[in-house]
């Protein structure tokens, strides 16, 4: 255990001296004046800050730890003695589970894990009964936002006559958004009774699910000779501006075919910002990939056909319970988890993502 200790505390130690040069950087005033410079230093310093406060943690009780050993040894009195001898056990005890807590630290992190997200919900098979489920999804992703103090935006919706969504395309806004909201990605099932259903037969419906970080700066530039930009009238609620002005945006990228659209605002400019927002995200997931064989492998990895028979989570309504089919997590309070409460499914989720990191190491 000792020398495991030793071993974190050196690899720790290189970790806290760029921490201090890091705080040194983020002072000086050459440095503050590239603020986008500064805002990326910034940023490592932030997302190392924990490791080294873990290792402050584990040093001193490493010494704490020896100077307890040597007391017990040296010591002739016997209550004394064991009042050592139980220190001992108790830091040996705290020493390995900060052991644990560092090798769950320097596990490689996602470099997005704090930016806001975009979350695409869209109806899979189903017809209607799927399109009025993923009205719910997006009503249960709003609740769960407002839980976080986290702000929700629409940015592109193609609802249904009867209430439904047929897509919806929506930011979540706040720090650690995407580390949460990663894991929703997939197929979502429903399995109830449909209002219109008279012989009261239970049906099967999906409704599709897809997460992206939103990118503020990417490695990449987005040439205007390789947009096709569209305008045209807005769907839905607006009255006499939807009808009379065209402020919705369709963004075409010529090279890779990916299309995005927003027509939420009722100015076209804010339109074509949040557009360009949208394009941003997904052409940074499309880059990472590299080829566009590996992205649209991708975007199936996450959310799948849409087939009944693939699912990450089933919400079932006669039975008043909801599933996570990827680690085995039921609760029995449907309405809760509809309501926002789905902190246990992201948990257990984000525990099994870091034992098979561990586990791989």
């Amino acid at each position: 255990m000792e020398d495991l200790a030793n071993e974190l505390l050196e690899k720790t130690g290189k970790t806290k001296e760029r921490f201090e040069k890091l705080t040194e950087m983020v002072s000086d005033p050459e440095v503050i004046a590239d603020n986008r410079e500064w805002k990326k230093l910034v940023k490592e310093r932030s997302s190392i800050e924990e490791i080294v406060e873990a290792h402050d943690k584990l040093e001193k009780l490493v010494k704490d730890l020896a100077e307890s050993r040597k007391c017990y040894e040296t010591e002739t009195d016997h209550e004394l003695k064991e009042l050592f001898y139980e220190d001992i056990g108790s830091l040996t005890d705290q020493i390995e589970k900060e052991i644990e807590e560092i090798k769950i630290l320097l596990l490689p992190k996602d470099a997005n894990d704090d930016s806001n997200v975009i979350v695409e919900i869209r109806q899979a098979a189903g017809g209607e009964e799927s399109a009025l489920f993923c009205n719910e999804l997006y009503r249960m992703y709003c609740m769960y936002a407002e839980k976080k103090r986290w702000q929700v935006e629409v940015m592109d919706l193609n609802s249904t006559e009867l209430g439904g969504i047929k897509e919806i395309t929506f930011m979540v806004k706040g720090k650690g958004a995407y580390s949460r909201f990663k894991y929703e990605s997939g197929v979502h099932r429903v399995q109830r009774v449909p209002e219109t259903e008279s012989s009261g037969r239970i049906h099967t419906s999906t409704s599709t699910v897809a997460v992206l970080p939103e990118i503020e700066e990417v490695d990449f530039v987005i040439e205007d000779k390789d947009l096709k930009v569209d305008t045209y009238r807005s769907s839905g609620a607006g009255g006499q501006h939807v009808n009379k002005t065209e402020s919705a945006i369709r963004i075409t990228h010529l090279p890779t075919g990916i299309v995005v659209a927003c027509q939420d605002e009722r100015s076209q400019m804010k339109n074509r910002d949040r557009a360009m927002s949208i394009l941003r995200s997904k052409l940074y997931e499309y880059y990472q990939g590299q080829i566009e064989s590996e992205y649209k492998e991708n975007r199936k990895s996450q959310v799948g056909s849409g087939d009944r028979s693939e699912r990450v989570r089933t919400y079932n309504y006669p039975q008043g319970r909801c599933t996570d089919h990827r680690v085995n997590v039921t609760s029995y309070s449907l309405d809760n988890v509809l309501n926002g409460d789905i902190d246990q499914f992201i948990d257990a989720l984000t525990l099994k993502d870091r034992a098979d990191k561990l586990a791989s190491c």
